[in-house]
């Protein structure tokens, strides 16, 4: 147990390191509470998760005040944790031929009886839009011992009033600005290629829908009658059915295969495309679309990208290390309890759960890092995962002693010699 919480510890101060004296103690609270798991039993409760990890009321007052008004962004915190993570020398970049895949999402925390909230994020069990405080994620593939591990980037905001059209492009923007000329945007169907054509984004992977067309960008050839055609024909990658008639897919111009996990996947693949809306021409952004026919699944992923000269099988080795971005929001909702959030004020509503992101980060990666911790006698095969190790450091108490950094202290007060309460009142007594 003591290592765990010793790099725990470690971990935490790296990340509010840069955060003002006292604000950097409340968010050592505050992060702690969320790693060992007190906000699953509170339901969400701020006040009541810190209450039941033995803090007194002035601790849980001054971490409440720091979440809400405190001098700290939670995109620095994540420098920190960016600038940790590489002195720790343990997480690898995932590389596919010279490539590093860095996935973009978009999720949702959902807050349903959030009164004047008009940010709204689809909810795949209710099946409709519910209210939601609404991020981004830019999120850096890479593994710890062999084994897939997201590097949390950027969380980006999505205003209240901001239409999902426009965030997406704010989101890419974003992305575009911290890309490295290796690196390769790898996105689910909820972006549309037109918008990474928009945001410049030069190396990207997209899955398609199951639905999507696109043209070739050359002229088929005048068949001698009508008007001359201006675009290229229709590339269908897969097969489908409209009012009852079956719609064949396009010969696909290249045919191959590859081996994964022991299973024989064909690729069918299509190059210099152009979106369906788009006119032949030698300027236009081309794309090429690879279809993998997987034994494992009924229906075959679609992928475009942007990369040329790549073996067949690139696009979905990169596509698969998409799941990384995944990972921050499952750790925050489901393991760390911040699904449910009763917080009000229009800063703690994007701040709480921004914490809780970081947190999971944090978790996954030490959890990672350490060796497998068995929940109890029963776990013969335990794994390296976030569950297990927030099990764990809820049988602890916080290490207040290992926190030996003069930094993360409470700040001293200018006003602590001076009498508090009543007795500090001037008023005298009125004589009898």
């Amino acid at each position: 147990m003591l290592a765990a919480v010793e790099l725990t510890v470690q971990a935490i101060s790296a990340v509010v390191q840069t955060a003002p004296i006292g604000t950097n103690l409340a968010l050592v609270h505050i992060l702690w509470v969320m790693m060992s798991g007190a906000f699953l039993p509170s339901r969400g409760a701020f006040f009541t998760a810190l209450d039941a990890k033995g803090f007194d009321k002035q601790v849980v007052r001054r971490s409440w005040a720091a979440l809400r008004h405190g001098a700290w962004e939670s995109n620095d915190l994540l420098d920190n944790w960016q600038i940790y993570v590489a002195s720790e020398n343990q997480w690898r970049v995932r590389r596919h031929e010279r490539y590093q895949a860095v996935s973009v999402d978009i999720t949702g925390f959902w807050r349903p009886r959030l009164k004047g909230w008009a940010g709204k994020h689809f909810h795949s069990l209710a099946q409709r839009a519910l209210p939601a405080v609404v991020f981004g994620l830019i999120v850096v593939a890479g593994e710890v011992k062999g084994k897939r591990t997201p590097l949390l980037r950027r969380i980006v905001r999505c205003e209240p009033r901001v239409e999902k059209v426009a965030f997406r492009k704010q989101l890419l923007k974003e992305a575009k600005e911290h890309m490295l000329p290796d690196q390769v945007l790898v996105i689910d169907a909820e972006f549309e290629i037109s918008e990474l054509h928009e945001a410049k984004i030069e190396q990207f992977v997209v899955r398609m829908a199951a639905n999507s067309t696109a043209r070739q960008n050359q002229l088929p050839a005048y068949k001698g009658i009508g008007r001359k055609p201006e675009y290229g024909e229709i590339v269908r990658p897969l097969s489908r059915e409209f009012k009852g008639k079956k719609i064949a897919a396009s010969q696909p111009e290249h045919e191959s295969t590859f081996t994964h996990d022991g299973r024989k996947i064909v690729v069918h693949a299509w190059h210099n495309l152009v979106l369906a809306q788009t006119y032949v021409s030698a300027d236009a952004a081309t794309f090429s679309i690879y279809a993998y026919h997987d034994p494992l699944y009924k229906q075959a992923l679609v992928l475009a990208t942007d990369l040329g000269k790549i073996k067949v099988e690139t696009p979905y080795h990169i596509y698969r290390d998409r799941w990384p971005v995944e990972q921050p929001p499952l750790a925050a909702k489901q393991m760390i309890g911040l699904h449910r959030q009763f917080v009000f004020a229009s800063a703690s509503c994007f701040r709480l759960p921004e914490l809780s992101l970081i947190a999971g980060t944090i978790l996954t990666y030490v959890a990672a890092v350490m060796p497998p911790i068995p929940s109890g006698f029963w776990d013969r095969t335990p794994q390296a995962t976030p569950g297990r190790l927030r099990r764990l450091l809820d049988k602890a108490d916080f290490p207040i002693s290992l926190f030996r950094d003069p930094q993360i202290r409470k700040k001293d007060s200018v006003t602590a010699h001076l009498p508090k309460g009543i007795e500090a009142h001037r008023r005298l007594k009125r004589a009898a």
